[in-house]
């Protein structure tokens, strides 16, 4: 009889599989949206707004996450914060002059805790680097 611990090893592939897959899907239809709206801008509105720069530069991050996924077969925690942010920063762009004050604060503190949030796990990320880097020494001096 094969064990639980067995079948998830021979499952595994498709959780790896999946998860690339649906990467690459989300990669190629940023892509499309990116060329889209590019076209919006340039062929059918005749001008640029900040709140469109803000919305390509999500773009760039999200295809910067899926070729980071790609490269080390992992998502830093940090980029989905940083896309977060910047999608917080252009909806006050796009509603400022007619948000309630209220609702800018809660979207400025939501900024706050995110770049705090971004901020501890790169702080998380240095510890990590320089335990490593203690643990590696203390093994050569062994």
């Amino acid at each position: 009889m094969i064990r639980e611990r067995d079948w998830s090893k021979k499952l595994h592939w498709t959780t790896t599989a999946s998860e690339k897959i649906l990467l690459g899907v989300i990669g190629t239809l940023t892509m499309v949206a990116a060329g889209l709206d590019v076209y919006k801008m340039i062929m059918v509105h005749f001008k640029i707004e900040l709140a469109d720069l803000f919305l390509l530069f999500i773009y760039a991050e999200i295809i910067g996450m899926v070729g980071a996924f790609y490269a080390s077969n992992r998502i830093p925690v940090t980029l989905p914060i940083i896309i977060a942010i910047t999608a917080l920063c252009r909806l006050i762009v796009l509603h400022s002059k007619e948000a309630d004050p209220l609702v800018l604060i809660a979207e400025a503190g939501a900024i706050l805790v995110l770049a705090g949030a971004a901020y501890m796990m790169s702080l998380k990320d240095k510890l990590s680097i320089e335990k490593e880097k203690i643990r590696n020494k203390q093994e050569e001096d062994k």
